[in-house]
């Protein structure tokens, strides 16, 4: 069971650094720092919208509008920090007691 939990938790991780890159590639094209136009960079882009769109999407229809700034992808990482930190890691200290 323990090593089961360990993987949830790396894959946790794991998600949590891809929405993080999925918010920094999207402020480097709305800025113009990395164009659409290249196909390395759109695949990329594709991507990791394709990946982070599916847990983001709820989250967007929930909280309000804030105009141009979209605070889901930190609602999302805290979100997952706290099931990886009280759910998970909680579940596993009784363990080794």
């Amino acid at each position: 069971m323990i090593p089961l939990i360990q993987f949830i938790i790396m894959v946790i991780d794991l998600y949590i650094w891809v929405i993080i890159a999925s918010a920094v590639l999207s402020w480097l094209i709305a800025f113009n720092v990395l164009n659409t136009q290249n196909r390395f960079v759109y695949m990329l882009a594709d991507g990791l919208h394709k990946l982070t769109e599916p847990a983001l999407r709820p989250i967007r229809q929930i909280v309000p509008d804030l105009g141009g700034i979209d605070i889901s992808p930190i609602i999302l990482i805290l979100g997952l920090i706290f099931l990886k930190n009280v759910v998970l890691i909680g579940w596993l200290a009784p363990m080794f007691v």
